[in-house]
């Protein structure tokens, strides 16, 4: 079921708050899947999810093998029945201010990540958003 993005409703935003693992799926340069268990949180007021990791990942090295363009990605969660995607372009970032505050948000859904001097974010610009909450 897709939803609109400027008018999700409120089990679906609670969904993305709750402690729930995700799935990343990044292009590889082959073009095929490359899907990944991963910690991410979703800011529906500016349609960014976001995805820490250390910068030498494969799937960090799949976004920036993408170019400057980004990577088109899907970030998705489920629990029994209910179920979110989100979908859109991802870039990675190694902004130390774009760094902490993904850590930051991170903690909030989850715990404090362990320090990792190579951490990056993976930032989603959200354009589709699908799921039964």
């Amino acid at each position: 079921m897709a939803h609109d993005l400027h008018a999700l409703d409120d089990a679906y935003l609670a969904f993305w708050r709750e402690y729930q693992l995700c799935t990343l799926t990044t292009p590889r340069p082959d073009g095929s899947p490359h899907v990944v268990p991963v910690g991410a949180t979703f800011d529906p007021e500016t349609l960014t999810a976001r995805v820490i990791s250390s910068r030498t990942s494969r799937k960090v090295q799949n976004v920036v093998e993408a170019g400057e363009a980004g990577a088109r990605v899907a970030l998705c969660q489920v629990d029994r029945a209910r179920w979110a995607t989100i979908e859109g372009v991802a870039r990675v970032s190694d902004d130390p201010d774009a760094v902490a505050d993904a850590v930051r948000r991170y903690a909030e859904r989850y715990r404090q990540p362990r320090v990792n001097p190579e951490r990056v974010v993976i930032e989603i610009r959200v354009d589709r958003a699908m799921g039964r909450a």
